[in-house]
């Protein structure tokens, strides 16, 4: 499963790190929020290295839709209420001067990354609510309007319209930035004391440390495994659907996104929070929905991602904690990571660079609202149950009454095991514990893999580590 971004831009190999090296300022994760950090940092005169586990591109970025706007969903209405107008007004002007900063990056640097200038679309079955919506977002300084009729094949009451936004092929502005960077590949980073990363390549000795992981993978200090949680949602590209002007996302729990990418169209959905799919099935209800509205469409590609959510629902973007000077963090980006990863990647060089930026206080980790409380307490209840069921459910089935192309948690040797059996009866066997913090890992049926209901953690049928916050892989039984 390769998204038509991994399909369209490969990128050079770069060495690991390879020995001791000191340097101003270490950004620990290659992706889109990383890269921008350093590249930001590097054009303020700060000496930067970036240190990546895999390589330059590999996780969130190559698989996200690549929106860059500062229309969220349904969000400012509900931002005003519970924030105010004044720090909901500083999370709409961030983002958008987020897509401003793209587009001024790429016409210094002259980079042929398919950027167009585009108008973004949320849409719904009810009327009063996007008029609500359309009327906050204008309050706070947004060209947005309620339109009636959208051009997606969707029944719907009309749409909130974001004027002056933007689209791009996202690894083909990474490559571009890349090549002014020094980056170390395959040099996961193990832990950080001090002002010292440690790595099985060698050690980093840096001024300022910026965690832009996805998922900080550190639980102390910070605890935000505590604040955090993690969402998969599913991508189609299809041929012959045609083309769309705007790019639209829907409000609810079980609405679509569309975008147009040259010939292609990219149509997503079914999103759930990482660990709950059991059932499956998630890519066969898009294929469904492509068939229905677009019935001469044709898949080319199918992908997924998996987006970083905060209480709040505002990323955390600044010092990772107190007591802890020089260590930054930029996660939480929900499904925005393109204009997230802008906002950080300029307010990390501000601070670091002693620059007053109005922005910092309504992205501080250090924040903490009554807007915050439901969602944790949430978040902790489901770590507790998945907690739980390591140490008192009973396996279901044992290893050889699993079907064939499926996997579950069987007892192996009168252990717990996670067990996958392919088409051909071979069985896979792994640890069924997630090694960040022993929450029991679950079966995803569409991508063949075990997730942590808990944190998010993801790991292939062999064991290999896909996503953190955990370090390690789960190993073969």
């Amino acid at each position: 499963m390769e998204s038509i971004w991994s399909k369209t831009c490969k990128f050079k190999k770069r060495s690991s790190l390879n020995g001791d090296i000191q340097t101003e300022a270490a950004v620990i994760g290659g992706g889109m929020a990383g890269i921008l950090t350093a590249y930001q940092l590097q054009n303020a005169g700060i000496k930067t290295v970036v240190l990546e586990a895999q390589t330059v591109g590999s996780g969130q970025t190559q698989n996200t839709t690549a929106k860059i706007t500062s229309q969220h969903g349904r969000i400012y209405d509900r931002l005003i209420e519970e924030k105010g107008k004044e720090k909901a007004g500083k999370y709409f002007q961030a983002n958008q001067k987020a897509v401003e900063e793209y587009q001024r990056i790429i016409d210094l640097e002259q980079i042929s990354c398919d950027f167009e200038r585009i108008s973004a679309y949320v849409y719904s079955q009810n009327e009063d609510q996007l008029k609500k919506e359309a009327e906050a977002a204008v309050s706070l300084g947004a060209s947005a309007s309620y339109v009636k009729h959208i051009e997606i094949p969707i029944a719907c009451a009309g749409a909130v319209k974001f004027e002056n936004q933007a689209q791009f092929h996202p690894l083909k502005f990474l490559k571009a930035l890349a090549e002014k960077l020094e980056i170390y590949e395959y040099t996961p980073v193990k832990t950080v004391e001090e002002q010292t990363i440690i790595t099985d390549k060698g050690k980093v000795s840096a001024n300022y440390i910026i965690f832009a992981t996805h998922y900080p993978f550190l639980n102390y200090p910070g605890l935000y495994f505590t604040r955090l949680h993690q969402e998969r949602s599913y991508v189609l590209a299809l041929e012959q659907a045609g083309s769309l002007s705007g790019m639209y996302i829907g409000d609810g729990a079980d609405a679509y996104s569309f975008r147009s990418y040259g010939r292609y169209l990219l149509l997503g959905g079914q999103g759930h929070r990482t660990g709950e799919n059991r059932e499956g099935e998630k890519y066969e209800h898009l294929r469904l929905v492509a068939k229905q509205y677009y019935p001469q469409s044709r898949e080319i590609a199918c992908w997924s991602a998996q987006d970083c959510i905060s209480g709040d629902q505002i990323p955390f973007i600044g010092e990772y904690a107190a007591g802890h000077p020089g260590w930054f963090v930029a996660t939480g980006f929900q499904k925005w990571g393109m204009t997230s990863s802008m906002v950080a990647a300029t307010m990390l060089r501000d601070r670091i660079c002693n620059v007053d930026n109005p922005y910092a206080n309504t992205f501080s980790p250090s924040r903490f609202s009554t807007a915050e409380m439901f969602q944790i307490v949430q978040d902790s209840a489901k770590a507790v149950k998945g907690l739980a069921k390591r140490f008192f459910q009973i396996p279901a089935e044992t290893a050889k009454s699993l079907q064939a192309g499926h996997g579950g948690i069987v007892e192996c040797e009168g252990e717990k095991a996670g067990v996958y059996k392919n088409k051909q009866g071979e069985l896979f066997a792994v640890d069924i514990r997630c090694p960040h913090l022993g929450c029991q890992l679950t079966w995803n049926p569409d991508e063949k893999t075990w997730d942590c209901p808990c944190h998010g953690s993801r790991f292939d049928y062999h064991g290999n580590l896909l996503e953190g916050p955990a370090q390690e892989g789960i190993g073969g039984k």
